[in-house]
């Protein structure tokens, strides 16, 4: 990117900004291309640390130069946060990484119709994420390659055609890593309650995860049958799945979806209706 103006704008230097700056930055933007603003002075030393970035404590004229704003503060704090930001922004492409402010929100204290949602996960701060995307009708396809092009570093993405279903996203894969480290928990507890060191459960359960995940990617079948492969009656992995079936397991897992599900539309309700 061309030295200059800042080109695009964070507001909010956390862990879901780094990721983003530096997949910008091995990408080839430079930091001069990049404006963050963020009020926390430990934040934004570690932030010049990383990156070279001068972020700012409040927001000024600068913001008018960035075409592109991303939302990246926590959503109790969006509208303290955008209210110095309006005046500068009103004719830039948002982004929000926000859970729970609805684009509606967004556009009306911003002042801009181009307003697109992201709902990301964790392991896009290693590259390995899953981001469902929503985009207000104002938003054009170069506007969505703009913002394809942004989050390509953090993952896998996936666009939606309802602002609504983006709760079913946070639920499914925003939640979901927290599911499968809960997983690994019960297995390496499991291991340990039937002999095994912590260390070699640990060891057993992160790789089994993890290579039935690669299995899972990489094949054509369906997980159902996936599972029927190595499920031969009267087996071990019968004994096992029949067990989490007793107990209602799965249905159990379908009702805490449900249940994240609804508190994220709870939370769209509480601070952006």
């Amino acid at each position: 990117m061309t030295s200059g103006a800042p080109v695009i704008a964070f507001i909010g230097g956390g862990n879901m900004a780094s990721a983003l700056i530096g997949g910008l930055m091995r990408n080839g933007w430079s930091a001069a291309a990049i404006q963050v603003i963020e009020p926390l002075a430990e934040q934004r030393e570690a932030l010049r640390g990383r990156f070279g970035i001068e972020a700012l404590p409040a927001a000024d004229a600068q913001l008018a130069r960035a075409g592109c704003v991303v939302w990246a503060v926590k959503p109790q704090l969006f509208q303290s946060a955008a209210e110095p930001c309006a005046r500068w922004v009103g004719g830039a492409l948002h982004l929000s990484v926000m859970a729970g402010i609805r684009s509606d929100c967004i556009a009306r204290v911003t002042g801009s119709e181009r307003v697109v949602r992201a709902m990301p996960n964790t392991p896009a701060l290693i590259g390995e994420g899953m981001t469902g995307l929503f985009a207000r009708a104002a938003v054009s396809a170069a506007g969505r390659a703009e913002i394809e092009q942004l989050l390509m570093p953090t993952g896998q993405l996936l666009w939606v055609d309802l602002e609504e279903q983006l709760d079913a996203v946070t639920a499914l894969s925003g939640s979901g890593p927290a599911y499968v480290f809960y997983l690994l928990e019960a297995l390496i507890q499991s291991g340990i309650e039937m002999g095994l060191s912590e260390a070699a459960s640990r060891r057993l359960a992160i790789a089994t995860v993890g290579g039935a995940n690669s299995l899972a990617r990489d094949s054509a079948d369906a997980p159902e049958q996936l599972r029927a492969r190595v499920t031969s009656k009267g087996g071990t992995t019968h004994a096992a799945i029949s067990s989490l079936e007793a107990d209602g397991v799965k249905a159990s897992f379908v009702r805490a979806l449900k249940a994240a599900q609804r508190r994220a539309r709870e939370l769209g309700d509480e601070f952006g209706g």
